[in-house]
Formats: structure tokens, sequence, C-alpha cells
């Protein structure tokens, strides 16, 4: 499926959420949907074509996220990962050539997954600053690295781990190391438990001595000149993706109100909900923020938004979705908070929007700054 229609994307939105609920109960990671993404190409799909994957653009990407978000955003959320990871990755000279081929083909072949583990207990997000306590030891045989990294999503899933950590050098190197999963030393600590988004399995991975060749820190800068994580390019993917996961959330619980309105009729109005103007206004309010989302990604995806308009996207996307699912759950009164029903997940997991690198705080903070400075001239 290099690069799906629109009736193959439904199709794949309708075997995802088949699957949703089950996931959501029991928290394990979504094996056989990640079986069936392979099986159409899509885990290779930012792969570069040279390589054997799709070559996907920004676009192609969306699409395909809001489709599996609409579907089952938990894996939607991991497959955004990967597709961040390979968009970037055959341009990130300081990855040795071999490496970079060889987690690109693992992913066409075996349709391996790759996550970057950042967060710390002690630190918290990266974003905000600081030094990582996870430390790679050089020894003769190679790098021994230990630390502890928290909210790792797809953990048990992954094959491959980009751990954020810096070396014991007098000027330590910070960066990325690269780890395989079958490595010796590695445990996955099974704490994620969380309100929505439960199959993501972002648990706690532990890195105790853990043996990696030399080679194997691929993207990692001198603490005394660091290099920025993400140029301006890869912000606007983030943007885009990360956010289209929940607008996919917010287009599953729009068409489940939809379609409960038009069927609920209640024996003292003897027609269905869909017939009173008050229910019309709220699916219309609805519409409205989502047609704002696809008015943004299109635009963003499409190259007329600059990146220091990122953090903006991103929250304005997923504010809209959230609106947009209370708007529903709302409406809806005691069936949309019923477990018999998908409205009650779909809150659940649109919420976890929130959570996402750059938080509000930050990125109104930033576009404060940058109009006040502006003002003084």
């Amino acid at each position: 499926m290099s690069h799906p229609s629109d009736s193959a994307l439904a199709e794949l939105t309708q075997a995802l959420a088949a699957n949703a609920e089950r996931y959501d109960r029991s928290a394990c990671f979504p094996q056989d949907n990640f079986d069936l993404l392979h099986r159409h190409g899509l885990l290779a799909f930012t792969v570069p074509r040279a390589l054997g994957g799709a070559g996907a653009d920004l676009a192609s990407a969306r699409r395909v996220i809001g489709a599996v978000g609409k579907g089952d955003p938990a894996t939607a959320l991991i497959l955004v990962m990967q597709y961040l990871q390979h968009f970037r990755l055959q341009d990130e000279a300081r990855w040795p050539e071999h490496l970079r081929q060889r987690v690109a083909r693992d992913a066409v072949q075996h349709g391996a997954l790759i996550n970057a583990l950042r967060v710390e207990p002690a630190l918290g997000t990266p974003a905000r600053g600081g030094l990582p306590a996870t430390v790679a030891r050089r020894t003769a045989e190679g790098w021994r690295l230990s630390g502890r990294k928290i909210y790792s999503t797809g953990s048990h899933g992954l094959s491959w781990y980009l751990v954020w950590g810096r070396s014991d050098d007098a000027d330590p190197l910070v960066g990325g190391f690269l780890v395989h999963r079958d490595t010796p030393g590695i445990t996955i600590v099974d704490d994620w438990d969380h309100l929505g988004m439960r199959a993501t399995c972002s648990h706690e991975v532990r890195f105790d001595e853990v043996l990696i060749p030399l080679d194997h820190a691929v993207s990692v800068s001198p603490a005394s000149a660091p290099k920025a994580e993400l140029d301006g390019e890869s912000l606007l993917w983030m943007a885009v993706l990360l956010p289209a996961v929940y607008d996919g959330v917010a287009r599953a619980a729009r068409d489940w109100l939809a379609g409960f309105l038009k069927h609920r009729a209640p024996s003292n109005l003897g027609a269905p909900l869909a017939s009173l103007p008050r229910f019309q206004e709220v699916l219309g309010r609805i519409d409205t923020l989502l047609f704002a989302n696809q008015s943004l990604l299109d635009a963003a995806a499409s190259g007329q938004v600059a990146p220091q308009h990122a953090g903006q996207l991103k929250h304005l996307v997923s504010a809209n979705a959230i609106q947009a699912v209370e708007l529903a759950v709302e409406a809806a009164g005691n069936p949309g908070l019923s477990r018999r029903n998908p409205l009650e997940r779909h809150y659940r997991d649109v919420l976890c929007s929130r959570i996402h690198t750059p938080q509000d705080d930050v990125v109104f903070g930033q576009v404060g700054r940058a109009a006040l400075l502006e003002a003084r001239g």
C-alpha cells in the first residue's frame, strides 16, 4: 500500500476500531494492529524508496495517521513515532551509514519499530532543559549504558530504542544511543496505567550496564556545543502528525454521535433526536471545529505554515479535538459516559493530547515573547 486510497484507509480504520476497546481494557501492546499495518507496507511508509519504503511526504503520512487515529489512537501514536524517526533518519549525518541502512531495512522487511526514549523520573521532559541521568560509560568493549526512561511509548513492541543519554567524558556527549531490544540488561517495568491511550504501553524501561558498540552513539553532540534536536521541518512534521492522532479520535466521536442521534428516538418525542434543532446545532459546532482542524492540517502539510507556528498548530488542533469530543459527550448524556459505548473511550483518549511536548504554557510563552520583541522595534 504505497499510497493508500481513501477507501483502503476507511477499511483500515474499521479494522483497527474493531480491536480498540479490547486493547483499551487490557492495555496490552496492539501487536495484531501492527501486523496489519506491516502487511500494508505502512510501517516503512516514511522510509525512502531507495531503501524499500514508500518515501511518503508529510501530507501522505498525515492521511494515514488520521485514519489510524480514528480507528485506534494508541496504535497511531506509536506509528507517529515510527514516521518521525524514519523521516529524518537518512539525513542524520551523525549516524553511521550501516546503522541507518540496518534500521531502515528492518522496518521494511520485518516491520521493526523504533522510538526515542527521552523522559526520566527525576528530570521530566527534556524539552524544558537539563542533562539526562542516563549515562554511557566508555569501556574497552564498548559503551555500558545505565539509566531509567519513563513514558516509553511502544515499549514492548519496539525493536530499537534511541536512548537519550550522556557519556562519562569531561565534556559529555549528549544525545541518542541506539540499543536493540535483544541486548542483555534491559527491563520493562509495566507501570503505564493511564486514563487514556492505554495500549501505547508507555512503560518505564530500565537499562543496567547495557553493552552497545561505540558507533551506536548515533546522534550525540558535546554538551559544550549542543545540536538542536529538531530542525524546522521536523518540528512541523511533529506538529501535524501528533495532533492528527487526536483529530482522528474527535472524528470517531463525531461519527458515533451522529449515529446515536439518528437512531435514538425517545417514546415521548416520537422521532429521532436528530430531528431536534438543539442536536443539529451541536453537530454543526463539532463539524465546524473539525473543519478548522482540517484547514489547519491541510495548510501545514502542504507547506503553508512556517515552522515558528508549529506549537500553535499543535495547540489549536488538540484543543479543537478536545472541545469536539466534550460537546459530543454533553449531547449524548449518560450513554456518552457508559463504557458500553466508544464515546467514553474517545473522551479519555482525546484528553491525552495535552501531555505532548510542547505544552501550552511553553507555546504561549514563546509566541508572547516573540510578539513583544517585535513590538519593541
